[in-house]
């Protein structure tokens, strides 16, 4: 169960991160099949990439195309907040 929470969240993270690569790069998206699920994969870490197929295959309706998507590089994340104001209140 603790792996399931785990693998949960790194999804979710994986799939914003796809949602923002698709903004940038919309003829990406042209290569999926209508109605296809994307399933998220992580070069090298295969215990979360059996994970995710297996919850896809369990998930897809007859006849949905599924499509793995393999994030081979991944950045840092960083935050976009280029200025702060600090009030300390004592």
């Amino acid at each position: 169960m603790r792996d399931q929470k785990r693998f949960l969240e790194k999804n979710s993270i994986l799939v914003k991160e796809f949602d923002r690569y698709i903004l940038e790069h919309p003829e990406f998206a042209d290569q999926f099949p209508n109605n296809a699920l994307v399933v998220m994969q992580i070069d090298g870490d295969e215990e979360f990439n059996d994970w995710a197929r297996e919850t896809a295959h369990r998930v897809a309706e007859k006849d949905t195309p599924i499509v793995y998507v393999t994030v081979t590089e991944l950045k840092p994340v960083r935050s976009r907040i280029e200025k702060l104001r600090l009030e300390l209140v004592a």
